[in-house]
């Protein structure tokens, strides 16, 4: 049993005017944290009460498939070469030296530090499955922190890592974390969904995000609400509906138009009076190619081409290519690769380049222009737009796929299901990736299979940001009074007031029902400050704790009020009965308590 009188917990009536989503508001007022810097944070006692219990929930679920270690977050340049991303994570890295001059790093995630230890360490066929995990502090400088714990240069994170000796193995530990995942974020209260997800700078094959949606997210989330497909701007797909081609006009071949000053989608197809899906937009972009290991080496060009009424994905587009990064052409670009001014951009009459990111121009094109004819496309010069454009008659690519962001409204991909695609916010509190042999490969770890064989395990990696559970948590679970967790993760089961600590009576029933309480397995705050019971109420509100039993004049018949903080309901329970009522509503199950 814990005072209230006794602790520390600096509550503030407003939020300071920099907090713009509701967990950093909420995070603020209720004395959860305090910022130190841009996107550094001190957990105060609330706040570290409840990060002990998610990394308790995480710990105990972990604990069923994996091997808890701890690995220094300060990291020789060395470990970071090989797989090629001491470069390639280039100004997200906080970077130092030694004394002696030395490069080192502050871990953002330790795929390489764990390959060093199986690399060393793991000789035999024998030894594998491995899944080896941690809760440890990562650092990324961030260029942009913001939303509170959202958006930060130090966070925790839960990340661990399996070696294989072949695929199916890895789809077994995959598995296994999805399971274990599902079950870690249900016990912390989440409404959350499985998408697919871009790799991003891990690498690897097959990726898997579980996301909360929630407007203070900054990632976009497609899915459909008939059959339940779910994925990540970033890796969605949808099924377009038919376009009624354009009639063409003449001889049918590329005509000439004079359009001057008309360079915006919207005035092309008001001019044409065709729908933007009947106009072709290039994007243009320099492309930064990959080099040995991963490491970006050289800038190339890239003319990308798709349906008017679309947008580039970029992430997509750099899946694509092969591209570590990407930046739009400026003027001087435009003119030097494609000859013609912004506005006036087309696919006619460039010469693409054999491969992606090789000698000359590349040209990426969405698959839905693939088979269109009779579209309106930049001229390539200044004022002119060509019509009657067809796809393979009038312009070659070098590549065709998928380089589109999805639309609300667009058909749901899965075969057979009618649904059309709903796109909201959301907010990443889990990734899983199966990695495959990037980091193996490049660092060299290598076991004997059953034939004696040297051969390459192949890796997952999987992450969760532990400190997002509790944001996400509130994000979902919040009014204007402030916001209640679930009783696993809140840093109180319940809080017993006193209305009026003055009053013998009241004081002695309220110590002895939170001593009864303690003693019965519950986590309890007595509210024993000198303030108006008003006062008191509104910060029990604030603060998270799920359930607030509120010791008053009803003492006097031996009957306290029980009030559910989710529901904002209350109800009257004979004081003999308190534990009984209140012990299924916060240990579902028997055991937990």
């Amino acid at each position: 049993m814990h005072r209230w009188s006794r602790l520390f917990v600096p509550t503030l009536r407003e939020a300071p005017s920099d907090a713009e989503v509701a967990s950093h508001k909420f995070l603020l007022r209720s004395g959860y944290i305090r910022q130190l810097g841009a996107g550094i944070y001190n957990y105060l006692f609330l706040g570290q009460r409840s990060l002990n219990k998610i990394i308790a929930i995480i710990r105990e679920e972990m604990d069923t498939i994996g091997q808890e270690f701890f690995l220094p977050a300060l990291n020789p340049r060395e470990v970071w070469e090989p797989s090629g991303r001491w470069t390639g994570m280039g100004d997200n890295m906080f970077r130092l030296q030694d004394r002696k001059g030395a490069d080192l790093c502050l871990a953002m995630t330790h795929e390489e530090i764990m390959t060093e230890i199986a690399r060393r360490e793991l000789r035999s066929y024998k030894q594998l499955p491995q899944i080896w995990y941690q809760i440890q502090t990562k650092f990324r400088d961030e260029p942009r922190p913001k939303s509170g714990l959202l958006r930060v240069r130090q966070f925790t994170m839960k990340d661990s890592y399996s070696f294989d000796l072949d695929a199916a193995g890895l789809d077994r530990s995959f598995d296994q974390h999805d399971q274990v995942y599902r079950r870690i974020f249900t016990r912390c209260g989440l409404r959350f969904v499985s998408v697919d997800a871009d790799s991003g700078a891990m690498g690897g094959s097959q990726s898997q995000e579980f996301m909360v949606y929630t407007d203070a997210g900054e990632d976009l989330i497609a899915s459909c609400p008939v059959c339940g497909y779910a994925a990540n701007v970033e890796k969605a797909t949808s099924r377009l509906d038919p376009v009624v081609e354009m009639e063409p006009t003449g001889d049918g071949m590329p005509e000439l138009v004079s359009t001057p000053g008309l360079g915006a989608i919207a005035d092309v197809a008001r001019f044409f009076q065709i729908l933007p899906a009947s106009d072709i937009k290039c994007v243009a972009y320099m492309a930064l190619r990959r080099g040995q290991n991963g490491a970006p080496e050289s800038w190339h060009p890239v003319a990308s081409f798709l349906r008017g009424d679309h947008q580039v994905n970029e992430t997509k587009l750099m899946g694509l290519l092969g591209a570590a990064e990407l930046r739009p052409m400026v003027a001087e670009e435009l003119e030097l690769f494609l000859h013609a001014p912004a506005g006036f951009l087309g696919p006619v009459g460039l010469e693409p380049a054999a491969t992606p990111l090789a000698q000359g121009l590349t040209v990426a094109v969405d698959h839905s222009l693939t088979e269109r004819k009779n579209m309106v496309a930049g001229a390539n010069k200044l004022d002119y737009h060509l019509r009657n454009v067809t796809a393979g008659r009038d312009f070659r690519w070098t590549i065709a796929g998928d380089i589109r962001s999805v639309l609300e409204g667009e058909s749901c991909p899965c075969a057979g299901c009618s649904g059309r695609l709903v796109v909201g916010k959301a907010v990443e509190i889990g990734h899983i990736f199966k990695l495959g042999y990037k980091y193996t490969q490049s660092m060299g770890a290598t076991v004997l299979d059953p034939n004696g064989k040297e051969v390459t395990p192949i890796m997952g990696s999987y992450g969760i940001g532990v400190e997002r559970i509790l944001t996400a948590a509130i994000e979902q679970s919040h009014d204007d009074a402030g916001f209640w967790l679930t009783p696993a993760i809140a840093p109180f089961h319940v809080v017993v007031t006193i209305t009026n600590t003055t009053d013998p009576t009241l004081l002695a029933a309220g110590e002895s029902l939170a001593a009864q309480l303690d003693q019965a397995g519950f986590d309890v705050l007595l509210d024993d400050r000198d303030e108006r019971a008003g006062v008191k109420f509104k910060d029990a509100e604030l603060i998270g704790i799920p359930f607030r039993i509120t010791v008053g004049k009803k003492i006097a018949e031996q009957q306290v009020e029980l009030f559910t903080r989710s529901t904002a309901t209350s109800i009257v329970v004979p004081l003999a009965d308190v534990i009984a009522t209140l012990q299924p509503l916060v240990f579902p199950n028997p055991s937990a308590a």
